[in-house]
């Protein structure tokens, strides 16, 4: 199920996605909420009527560094021993067709295309045979960052923490198992050119592990977001530029960077 997070006459909720081609996609309103008891209302309404919002609104996003061997060396970083976690705030999060704020305090904003893990029950040591149990599913993120910022600053809250950091969309798809969420292909497309293309199984550590770790650390709640890290290719965006994150089986996050205002 492809389920996502819109707003119609002024109402949020969530609904199935349902069709092939893009222009004939209806959602088929969810009666609940999607990390409890729910079903489908059998009430549709054509994609095109709503606007699409982030597809969770989560207490959290963790984001993972360094888990693309090609991407540390392009940066100058060594392969980290463990994994190297950071956070992102809710406050970072827009949704697909949102805008991405040129922040005013850098001048190096860069893209880096993501798979993102939705967390679907509250988890705490998480063993790694459960992991999949706690999996809503997946979705496209765009870990924005403030390169220059990130390389002054020994702290990152501000170099990946600002406003409009952390697209997510277009919506969430639940019908992909862990073996294939290890292996799907990711590519990035600034204004229609191809930047960045891999895939998840170039990742040195797999989901699996990357939710054992951190949930070693912190109660994962409903909603939660989990960044699997980047494959090499990262590089600048500029203002007007249209920034599109495709993955493999869940579909494609498009957003536009304005000046801030």
């Amino acid at each position: 199920m492809r389920i996502a997070r819109f707003s119609i006459d002024g109402n949020v909720a969530f609904g199935a996605v349902e069709g092939d081609k893009q222009d004939e996609l209806v959602l088929d309103i969810i009666k609940g909420i999607p990390f409890a008891d729910h079903e489908l209302s059998g009430t549709k309404v054509p994609l095109s009527k709503v606007r699409l919002l982030p597809p969770v609104l989560p207490n959290k996003v963790v984001a993972f560094g360094r888990n693309y061997a090609e991407h540390a060396k392009e940066l100058g970083h060594e392969v980290p021993d463990v994994p190297f976690a950071f956070l992102k705030p809710s406050t970072s999060v827009i949704g697909p067709g949102d805008d991405i704020q040129y922040p005013s305090f850098t001048e190096d904003l860069q893209y880096e295309a993501e798979l993102a893990v939705v967390i679907g029950r509250m988890c705490r040591e998480v063993p790694r045979e459960r992991v999949k149990d706690v999996i809503l599913g997946y979705t496209c993120a765009n870990d924005l960052t403030a390169r220059d910022v990130q390389r002054r600053e020994k702290q990152w809250a501000r170099a990946k923490g600002f406003d409009t950091a952390c697209p997510l969309g277009p919506w969430i798809e639940t019908d992909i198992d862990l073996a294939r969420a290890n292996d799907l292909t990711v590519q990035l497309t600034v204004n229609g050119e191809q930047r960045q293309l891999g895939r998840t199984s170039e990742m040195i550590r797999p989901i699996e592990d990357l939710i054992v770790n951190i949930s070693e650390a912190m109660t994962l709640l409903p909603g939660d977001v989990i960044l699997t890290g980047t494959p090499a290719g990262v590089g600048p965006l500029n203002v007007g530029d249209e920034v599109a994150v495709t993955i493999e089986g869940i579909g494609t996050l498009t957003n536009k960077v304005v000046k801030r205002g």
